[in-house]
């Protein structure tokens, strides 16, 4: 459970705030792509300070840390950046192949092979153009980090089919220790959901990669223990299917369990704990409406469809997914955090494992932590134990904007902002569902 005590604020905790000008989590009005300065904020259980580390980027999709503690950046419009001691190289990291870059499309993910400081592995996911660009497609690649270049590029996934219209491709990509990769596709839009009943739709059919998390080898070969492998017409890398647009992807580093979210349509969007060979039922179930209403599902419950761990009604439209294991935040071990872009806000949530071993979420922070600072795509924890965000700007607008740093100023036994009763499920600026 959530540690809070009732004891009266201490004066000298009092002092420190207003010397430190604390902006209580849940009304904060500064933006922190036109902030350059620290920002000290405040949640439940630390007074915490915002820290910029790098300005300049153009929707960044997602970061990663190279072991000198450089950071590897990705661009949707198809750059791949390096930031060194905070400062953005002007110049690109050569050798990225050519990208889709339209609608949600583009740059995506980028991770690094578990023993790249042998083999220099860079793999990243980006929508690959069909040769007169009318078409694209999800895909995976790896490359070799040479200096200022990427040699040796190869795509070790290509999900099938094509299409023309540019959303909901995911994708994120995570390594899981023991030689495998796994990888996460959206249902790319390849039809109009509400054309076409909900078992007939392409993320419900095997034959596809439409709506999948894929599991593979490091090279791209199909491991021949995979839960598909022997099924008459289903794609032998799909290791689960039913998604939406998967764009938060990761191992609990301590269990090794695999977790993903993914956007709902209008409400929605789910948490799920990841296991091989099932089905997570979009469109089938869920706990949306058609964007405008209207319906889409025919329940929200199917037997042989997995219920998510969480869901966010209305929607957050989740990007990045991070399971805290640092030792800058220890109250937070353990803890769920979840980027928000609908929301421009951070999502922390606790999870807990009931008797039959599935998960629920018995406890969130309300309200979310930094609440209207921007638009966050990335969250990932550092090698130094602090949590670090990527903020997107919308594409209507395209401002540059940064990655920044959460680093705790120090440990609260009680916040006064916050109320169960003011910040409740109710509550807040967004106010959700909760599945129980």
């Amino acid at each position: 459970m959530i540690r809070i005590t009732r004891n009266r604020i201490p004066v000298n905790t009092l002092l420190l705030l207003m010397l430190l000008v604390v902006v209580p989590t849940g009304h904060a009005q500064v933006n922190v792509m036109d902030n350059k300065y620290p920002v000290v904020n405040q949640s439940e259980m630390y007074i915490y300070r915002v820290v910029t580390v790098v300005e300049g980027l153009k929707h960044p999709w997602s970061f990663t840390f190279l072991p000198n503690g450089d950071m590897l950046v990705t661009e949707r419009p198809g750059q791949l950046r390096i930031v060194r001691n905070g400062i953005l190289d002007p110049e690109p990291i050569a050798g990225v192949p050519p990208v889709w870059y339209r609608g949600r499309a583009g740059f995506l993910d980028v991770a690094l092979h578990p023993d790249f400081e042998s083999n220099q592995l860079v793999y990243f996911t980006y929508t690959k153009p069909n040769e007169d660009g009318k078409q694209g497609t999800m895909a995976a690649a790896r490359g070799r980090l040479n200096g200022m270049r990427l040699t040796d590029v190869e795509d070790i996934f290509v999900a099938q089919p094509w299409g023309s219209r540019p959303g909901h491709f995911g994708s994120r990509i995570v390594f899981d220790g023991k030689g495998y990769v796994f990888i996460s596709t959206g249902d790319m839009s390849i039809v109009n959901v509400t054309s076409v009943p909900g078992e007939e739709h392409p993320a419900q059919d095997l034959s596809n990669h439409a709506g999948v998390i894929v599991r593979l080898h490091d090279d791209g070969r199909v491991p021949s223990d995979n839960p598909f492998v022997n099924t008459p017409g289903a794609r032998p890398e799909i290791w689960s299917y039913g998604h939406r647009n998967p764009q938060g992807l990761t191992f609990h580093p301590e269990t090794g369990e695999l977790w993903e979210i993914e956007h709902g349509p209008q409400g929605g969007d789910e948490l799920n704990h990841i296991l091989p060979g099932r089905n997570y039922g979009w469109p089938v179930i869920g706990y949306g409406i058609a964007t405008g209403g209207g319906t889409i599902h025919k329940t929200r419950m199917k037997e042989g469809m997995e219920q998510p761990v969480d869901y966010f009604a209305p929607s957050i439209a989740p990007s990045g997914l991070m399971i805290y294991t640092g030792d800058k935040f220890p109250e937070w071990h353990g803890d769920i955090f979840v980027g928000s872009l609908r929301g421009h806000e951070l999502h922390r949530l606790r999870p807990g494992k009931l008797p039959d071993g599935r998960y629920q979420i018995p406890d969130a922070e309300e309200p979310p932590l930094l609440q209207g600072y921007g638009r966050i795509r990335d969250v990932r924890q550092g090698p130094d134990g602090y949590i670090y965000l990527a903020f997107d700007d919308h594409p209507t607008r395209g401002r540059l904007t940064p990655i920044v740093r959460l680093e705790p100023v120090r440990e609260l036994d009680f916040n006064p902002h916050y109320h169960p009763a003011m910040f409740g499920d109710e509550g807040g600026t967004t106010g959700r569902e909760r599945l129980h």
